[in-house]
């Protein structure tokens, strides 16, 4: 009896034995199942990793292309700003010479008189194009916003502060003042009361 109690015992030992080292080795397998699905997933993420970072030194590679680029066309707008404008200007130029080229000629004055004309009516055309106005001032008030006094000077008729004549052109650009309006201005007229005194040294003809 004793030997087959001994027997079940051992072979309960050896049953106990085998499903723990079952148990084990499924514990085992899932912990390597997992460690293996956490690997990929590094692997996965460090590929997204380095995916996102070349995106990134892309768009920086880009964005400092196009910040040069932008550099490079404000410099050369600020550089060749009145380019525009020159051009506009060199037929002026042309006419100009022309006129200087007829002085020698017989009839010089009146060449030189409509080679004038043409000249300052394009200048004008110009001016009037790019926003540059001439300032009316004669026979205006006074206004010390556009004009400059350089004067001031008694006119019989005219009311006071009142723009008699202009030294200098003053102009406007668009909404600015270029250069304001030399003029000379009326005065205010100061009219002397002189009142009838006797004359102390007459002498009484009746005394």
């Amino acid at each position: 009896m004793e030997d087959s109690n001994e027997q079940k015992l051992n072979g309960n030992e050896e049953e106990n034995k085998t499903e723990n080292n079952s148990g084990f080795d499924e514990s085992l397998k899932q912990i390597e199942a997992e460690l293996k699905q956490s690997q990929e997933k590094i692997i996965e993420l460090e590929k997204q990793l380095n995916e996102y970072k070349d995106a990134y030194l892309r768009k920086a590679a880009e964005f400092e292309n196009y910040k040069h680029r932008v550099d490079k066309e404000q410099s050369n707008l600020l550089k060749y700003a009145g380019e525009a404008v020159i051009k506009n200007i060199l037929p002026v130029y042309d006419d100009l010479e022309r006129s200087l080229e007829h002085i020698g000629n017989e009839s010089s004055f009146e060449s030189l008189k409509k080679g004038v004309e043409l000249v300052f009516e394009k200048f004008t055309k110009i001016l009037n194009a790019q926003g540059v106005k001439k300032i009316e001032a004669k026979g205006k008030p006074f206004d010390v916003d556009l004009h400059e006094a350089l004067m001031q000077q008694p006119a019989e008729g005219v009311d006071p502060h009142t723009v008699l004549e202009v030294i200098e052109q003053g102009y406007i650009y668009k909404d600015k003042v270029l250069r304001h309006a030399k003029v000379v201005v009326s005065a205010e007229s100061i009219s002397l009361h002189v009142k009838d005194e006797p004359n102390n040294n007459s002498v009484d003809e009746n005394k």
